[in-house]
């Protein structure tokens, strides 16, 4: 199964990489290699996950971090957010509902 990661998600990985990075020098560059581990995981297991808010969610081995995304119609694994799961639900809700809207921008 082929992987797409959109911009959003991106944004999310890049400013969890800063969070981390600045708790100590190292541990952003291991967040990313762990949260990009998982999210390569899709290729093989994509669309087992449990849905949550109408995405499916892998939930990292390492970090607490959630990746929401969806199968396409090309059977494509579309990641739209990588959100850190200790926020507030309410909050990962209205994030992912604006992701949502948003995606057909990018395409």
């Amino acid at each position: 199964m082929k992987i797409r990661i959109l911009s959003s998600a991106f944004k999310d990985l890049e400013q969890d990489w800063v969070f981390y990075e600045r708790q100590s020098p190292g541990v952003g560059d291991y967040f990313h290699d762990c949260l990009f581990n998982d999210i390569d995981a899709l290729a093989r297991y994509g669309g087992i996950h449990r849905m949550v808010y109408g995405f499916h969610r892998l939930l990292s081995k390492r970090f607490p971090h959630a990746i929401y995304y969806r199968i396409d119609e090309q059977g494509q694994a579309v990641v739209y957010r990588v959100l850190d799961c200790r926020r507030d639900p309410a909050r990962i809700r209205r994030e992912l509902g604006r992701t949502s809207t948003d995606v057909t921008k990018e395409e």
